[in-house]
């Protein structure tokens, strides 16, 4: 018996669809590694394929099954399109040697030129490493990269934390000046930033050179090659080496639900077919997107991107990935206004299973090359067993993204009256996950604070961010704003899940959303960048928000609360509009309440003393200070059956069990 199917009794009748789905695995293992042997065996296609400098001289690589004839072209032989014809070997592959070490350069440009049934066209190299765009003329040009001079890591020590506050971060973006930032920039910037914030992982979006800016990295064109927006491949490996130094863990945003139709710079129909990499007809076309759909079936597309991620781990040393886009995936339809809402659902002719033995694939190979790598999945459709070891019926991840708790407290905030908010319905949304299967919660990502939407912060502020965020004002709409920030935070890391995750800046409130340089805001980056100032200013309410961010995480990360499924509700009270629960040795209480302290009757099962460790209402966080500063008077609550606690209206407090002598 499958443990997904005796923790979801409801899933038994689909008991031979799981056993379907594993022996296709099998099969699927069997097809791609005929002799046996590992997965991470399997997949080295970048280091076959592509362009390497070996003894003698520069070998070049390439996977083209559906051509005629390939060429390779650059400036090594003044961009002559067939003086240098590739040999065609087995299996679709084609070679060409380049005698000499100086046939080749770094930073020399090149183009494969590739003759099929559509005729002639010039390409990009599929497993090129880097990739420019001509700033003239916008065409996009394949680099060289010498792999012959390695980097030099020395992280060879490091050991990541085992919780998880995940800082989710634009490299481009992440700079106050009103540009394009760097790698090198983020490094020397904005590492320290989120080291001293408490962020223990970094989530790096936007890496896999991407041809369209504003896409936020989403619709990739080359998927061996590191974003040429932010600086060279050396840059980003510099940036996680350092990472790892500062003891920061760092996580890929991965892209392998679908990729740019673009011919010129991207992968799409490279040797003249469709089928290379995708399905054929309306099935290889996302029509939300406008993108194009693997076929996860096929033995050289199941090839190209499990070799990806091993490239990812080995050549740039990421610790693990955010799977993005994964609903899409699963399902044919991609899951395009569908409402999941029974079991059947995830086991219809409608799902792809192709795309869940790819998936299974790519877990138990991140596995075998590092069994300490985080693998995340963002799904909105809660397809069961997502979290759960393969052997017992599941895909394989370590985690599934929370994303019904963002929506949940836009819902909520949008309702301006404290008393139509609903703390059964937070409550039961923190608590709607599957039972051994673990949740990265979070209030906002990305994807609340792009443009069309609104960050938290400015739902709650509206207009008033602008002018009513000093120290000394005290506009009640801002103090309800900055209380209702802080509780939010506190309320989704200390329940909804057992990791957190924040983008960049949310943590103080970064007071506008995200617009991209475009043509209908004429090309400015006044939305599209990070504006770090605001937290440092002590005379504005941002530094507070901040502070209160940090001391939040490191009260969180010195307790074992997510060791536990889920906490344990103390008392709820609608009318009042508090809510108190514990987990593990702590307890968390709430009073969303604009006016009214809420005494708290807590049922205890066992005598013990608690200390305050945090309160939101600390005016260290531009509170109102109406309980004692617990780095000043620590202040001890005494129980006996029951435990009386007075909670100050818009305010989260934190207590601890302490040991009695």
């Amino acid at each position: 018996m499958y443990k997904l199917l005796e923790l979801n009794p409801k899933l038994m009748p689909y008991k031979c669809d799981i056993d379907d789905r594993l022996k296709l695995l099998k099969q699927t293992k069997k097809r791609i590694l005929p002799k046996g042997g590992k997965l991470s065996d399997f997949a080295n296609a970048y280091l076959y394929f592509g362009f390497h400098h070996v003894k003698g001289g520069w070998v070049y690589r390439e996977w083209a099954p559906g051509a005629d004839q390939l060429y390779l072209m650059g400036d090594f032989n003044h961009w002559d399109k067939t003086s240098h014809p590739m040999t065609a070997l087995e299996n679709g592959n084609w070679e060409i040697f380049l005698k000499g070490d100086d046939a080749l350069w770094e930073g020399c440009k090149v183009k494969v030129v590739v003759d099929s049934k559509l005729g002639r066209s010039e390409r990009l190299p599929l497993y090129t490493r880097y990739a420019t765009q001509n700033t003239k003329n916008f065409v996009w040009t394949a680099e060289i990269i010498d792999d012959s001079k390695p980097f030099t890591w020395t992280d060879k020590d490091f050991v990541p934390e085992d919780k998880l506050f995940i800082y989710e971060a634009h490299i481009g973006m992440a700079q106050e000046e009103g540009k394009v930032g760097t790698y090198c920039e983020f490094t020397e910037e904005i590492l320290p930033r989120i080291k001293a914030a408490g962020y223990n992982t970094i989530q790096l979006m936007a890496i896999m050179e991407h041809p369209y800016y504003a896409s936020f990295g989403y619709q990739v064109s080359n998927f061996y090659a590191v974003s040429s927006w932010f600086g060279k491949p050396d840059d980003l490996k510099r940036l996680i080496n350092k990472a790892h130094r500062l003891g920061i863990r760092v996580l890929l945003d991965v892209v392998h639900s679908h990729a740019v139709k673009n011919h010129s710079e991207g992968i799409n129909m490279f040797d003249g077919t469709v089928y290379q990499f995708f399905h054929d007809g309306m099935r290889g076309e996302h029509p939300a997107w406008g993108t194009k759909c693997f076929n996860y079936n096929n033995p050289g597309v199941i090839h190209f991107l499990l070799s990806n991620l091993k490239f990812w781990m080995e050549e740039y040393h990421f610790d693990g990935f955010r799977f993005d886009g994964i609903t899409s995936m699963l399902y044919k339809d991609h899951g395009l206004g569908v409402h999941f809402m029974s079991e059947a659902q995830y086991f219809s002719d409608n799902t792809d299973v192709d795309a869940i033995i790819y998936l299974q694939l790519a877990n138990e190979l991140i596995r075998e090359i590092n069994p300490k790598a985080i693998t995340i999945a963002e799904d909105m459709s809660g397809m069961p067993g997502m979290c759960m070891p393969i052997r017992e019926g599941g895909m394989g991840f370590d985690y599934r993204l929370a994303m019904g708790i963002a929506d949940m407290w836009i819902k909520t905030v949008s309702k301006d009256h404290i008393e139509d908010w609903q703390i059964k319905d937070i409550w039961r949304e923190m608590c709607l996950r599957r039972e051994a299967e673990k949740t990265v919660a979070y209030v906002e990502s990305h994807d609340q604070a792009l443009v069309g939407d609104q960050t938290m912060i400015f739902r709650l502020a509206k207009d008033h961010i602008y002018e009513d965020m000093d120290k000394a004002c005290h506009n009640p709409i801002i103090d309800k704003a900055i209380a209702v920030h802080k509780m939010a935070r506190l309320f989704t890391i200390s329940a909804g899940g057992e990791a957190y995750l924040n983008f960049m800046g949310n943590e103080f409130g970064h007071p506008e959303w995200i617009d991209f340089p475009r043509e209908g805001n004429n090309w400015s980056f006044e939305y599209c960048r990070r504006q770090w100032s605001l937290q440092e200013n002590p005379f504005l309410k941002y530094m507070g928000l901040g502070e209160f961010d940090r001391d939040m995480l490191k009260v969180i990360g010195t307790s074992d609360i997510f060791k536990e499924f889920l906490p344990q509700l103390l008392v709820m009270n609608e009318e009042k509009k508090s809510i108190v629960y514990m987990r593990d040795d702590l307890i968390f209480a709430f009073n969303f309440h604009p006016e009214n302290d809420y005494e708290a009757h807590l049922p205890m099962l066992e005598k013990a003393d608690f200390a305050l460790i945090l309160s939101s209402d600390d005016e260290k966080y531009d509170g109102y200070g109406r309980m004692k500063n617990p780095e000043k008077e620590v202040q001890i609550f005494s129980s006996e059956d029951y435990l009386d606690l007075t909670i100050p209206s818009f305010t989260a407090l934190v207590l601890k069990k302490v040991e009695t002598e």
